[in-house]
């Protein structure tokens, strides 16, 4: 059952660490390391994903201080930006790349929210047992992380209304 669950593990670890594809897969493998040694503790009655993600985003915000010292302050998303943004037109990957850098800007556990739900799309009871947080505040990460998205998209104008407004 577990290993049904890993590359769900592995792209939500590369999406905290900011596409940095070793130390996620490290994290991966510190958390089945965890799960397995601390077996007896998961609840059948349980959700195993929601168990292991916790465990996840745990040891993350554990070890976050050393990635970081090991990968600079900011680990840029561009290990993912092809993969996400793809080879669309220069203006579409303009405005994707923008989004990449807007949610990079995000504070931690804002973006961990985001991130988890761009990820997996858990239901909110669901997103707030895989990160061991309450619903509501689940919920306020979320909303925040989309309000701030919002706000720094829309300070910057996007390439299709730059474009109207020469013309226009």
């Amino acid at each position: 059952m577990i290993e049904a669950e890993i590359p769900h593990l592995r792209r939500y670890a590369r999406s905290l660490l900011r596409g940095h594809r070793e130390s996620a897969d490290d994290l991966v493998q510190d958390t089945l390391e965890r799960a397995w040694s601390k077996r007896w503790l998961w609840r059948p009655s349980g959700r195993l994903r929601s168990w292991l993600f916790r465990i996840l985003y745990r040891l993350y915000l554990d070890r976050m201080p050393v990635v970081t010292a090991a990968h600079g302050n900011l680990i840029a998303l561009d290990a993912i930006r092809e993969p996400v943004c793809g080879r669309a037109r220069p203006d579409s990957t303009l405005h994707c790349r923008d989004v990449l850098d807007a949610i990079d800007a995000l504070p931690d556990t804002q973006r961990a929210v985001l991130l988890l739900v761009a990820v997996e799309q858990p239901s909110y009871s669901e997103g707030a047992a895989m990160l061991g947080i309450r619903v509501g505040t689940y919920r306020s990460r979320l909303s925040r992380a989309r309000e701030m998205l919002g706000e720094r998209l829309e300070l910057r104008p996007s390439p299709l209304s730059a474009k109207e407004g020469q013309h226009g």
